[in-house]
């Protein structure tokens, strides 16, 4: 199972297109399935359909109780960066956190959604289930899922913006390796929302 992600300079120019696939455990597919869900994950991404030009992987360094820390690394194995889910409640607020560290550069952290937009949309909850009726039935899910804008900060900058308009992360910052960005891209999107169906590394083949 190949996924498609693309990485956005914030520019229009310069996108950078990976195939990622799963890197599948000894015991195969049912083994990786069954360890995603402490929030294990790992991947092969390439530059190209045919496999020719391997860009990076991410590994799994730990995952369990709602913690998990990811490593991304080059084509030779070399540490590109790190990624840090913490699911919300269950890591330190009430948002979902993502930290993003490239190798050699500062921390930046993103908390899922404005908290404005999460307080109107739990507002709007005794309605939820309306509202997950109608976004099944014009088949994209997007109405009932929660806010998803993502703005990594480190100090004063913002290196990272995720915006779910077009599942689109604007790199901001000069240099960023954008094969960490792919790979960012790809894990989040292994933790969207069910009613789009299946997350894409969930698969049976």
């Amino acid at each position: 199972m190949t996924h498609l992600v693309r990485c956005d300079d914030g520019r229009g120019a310069g996108s950078v297109l990976a195939y990622v696939e799963r890197d599948l455990p000894p015991g195969g597919i049912s083994a990786y399935r069954a360890a995603r869900g402490s929030g294990a994950r790992s991947f092969a991404l390439w530059a190209d359909e045919r496999r020719e030009k391997r860009l990076a992987s991410l590994v799994t360094v730990s995952a369990g109780s709602g913690v998990a820390v990811y490593q991304v690394l080059g084509a030779h194995g070399e540490l590109l960066g790190t990624l840090v889910r913490e699911k919300a409640l269950r890591g330190r607020g009430l948002r979902t956190r993502w930290t993003v560290t490239p190798a050699g550069g500062p921390e930046a952290v993103g908390f899922k959604g404005r908290i404005v937009w999460w307080f109107v949309w739990w507002l709007l909850s005794p309605v939820q289930i309306l509202i997950i009726l109608l976004s099944l039935l014009s088949g994209d899910g997007d109405a009932a899922r929660g806010p998803r804008r993502i703005v990594w900060r480190a100090g004063r900058d913002v290196p990272l913006e995720f915006r779910s308009k077009g599942d689109a992360l604007h790199v901001h910052a000069p240099g960023h390796d954008p094969r960490l960005g792919a790979a960012l891209v790809a894990v989040m999107r292994t933790f969207d929302s069910w009613l789009l169906g299946r997350e894409w590394d969930d698969g049976k083949e």
